[in-house]
């Protein structure tokens, strides 16, 4: 890290929307940590930044060949400039946070790697649904094989997302900045799916664009079969057609001692425990979901991202969401896509 009298780890954040406001929100409020600039295409009058009094940069080259000294470049730009924007980062000498997802390719993500490789920097990918009680249970209860087996496995993401979301001139909805709807809103489910049950094959799918033809580039809709590498199968079923409101992110898990299901809206709820001799334990509360006015999003945990990120930096423990793990989630998405 660069020498720095206070010992705080200093950050810069380019893309200043929702996501990347949080980012800003989170470093602030870390004791252990700086925020020295912001960055993004728009005026900082128009995103409304008055409440950080730092420098403010209207492109990525223009804070990366500055002489502020930081330490982190806090990605939320969108998908389609993650690649670029963490590689020029990382070329200059930075850590890189990378909001979701880390690439829209995996060839992208392996370009990310290499260069954090050459330039001995750490990529951070966020994937800040790990951290919901939820989550954490299931992966204690799949380590400890208090389920045995693990038979099928049902994922269902039924969100909604309509023109108040998909606004003329905006990047999401387009097929080279956002990518698709397993890019954008349904990541993270894929990746707790990862995170649990390990890769996937013999992906077959279903696709459709019920009421996004004109609103998007790309589907709305799927259904998706596939084989489990680790033994098991399932399905993803998606969509963001469904009228005015979220209405589910579950996963129901079949097992040889036991059916478990979590949902909720942003899978944050156990609905069902049903396991030979075991007791449900009580979980902490789940974070509510992030609101973005006529929408929302998945659950509030990016301070648990920048824990991680001081405690890795000040040498204090493991990374929690790595760089090869951030390639697999787009590499499966990837492989779901190829079914079209």
């Amino acid at each position: 890290m660069n020498n720095n009298n206070n010992g705080k780890i200093r950050f810069a954040v380019i893309g200043c929307g929702h996501i990347g406001k949080r980012h800003a929100a989170m470093i602030v409020n870390q004791k252990e940590c700086e925020l020295v600039a912001l960055c993004d295409t728009k005026k900082k009058e128009e995103l409304k930044l008055d409440a950080y009094e730092v420098p403010f940069f209207n492109s990525v080259e223009d804070l990366l060949h500055s002489d502020l000294q930081f330490d982190v470049l806090c990605i939320a730009t969108p998908n389609g400039l993650h690649e670029e924007h963490a590689i020029k980062g990382l070329q200059v000498g930075h850590h890189v946070v990378i909001e979701k997802p880390m690439a829209l390719t995996k060839a992208g993500c392996e370009r990310i790697i290499y260069e954090a490789l050459h330039q001995h920097k750490q990529v951070f990918c966020v994937m800040q649904n790990r951290y919901s009680p939820p989550s954490v249970w299931l992966k204690e209860l799949l380590r400890t094989k208090k389920l045995g087996r693990v038979f099928m496995v049902q994922i269902n993401c039924y969100w909604n997302r309509d023109d108040r979301y998909y606004t003329k001139g905006n990047w999401h909805g387009t097929s080279n900045l956002d990518g698709g709807t397993l890019f954008t809103q349904f990541s993270h489910f894929i990746d707790i799916m990862f995170w649990l049950f390990g890769d996937i094959q013999n992906i077959t799918g279903r696709f459709n664009s019920f009421n996004h033809k004109g609103l998007t580039d790309f589907e709305d809709s799927g259904m998706i079969s596939f084989d489990f590498v680790n033994g098991g199968i399932g399905c993803l079923n998606f969509s963001t057609s469904v009228w005015n409101e979220n209405l589910e992110s579950s996963i129901t898990i079949v097992g040889e001692k036991g059916t478990v299901k979590v949902g909720g809206q942003y899978m944050n709820e156990v609905q069902v425990c049903n396991i030979k001799d075991y007791v449900m334990p009580e979980l902490p509360p789940s974070n509510p979901p992030n609101d973005y006015g006529p929408y929302k999003g998945s659950a509030a945990n990016h301070h648990y991202i920048f824990e991680n990120v001081i405690d890795v930096l000040k040498g204090r423990g493991p990374i929690t969401t790595n760089a090869l793990e951030g390639l697999k989630v787009v590499e499966i998405i990837e492989k779901i896509y190829a079914c079209k």
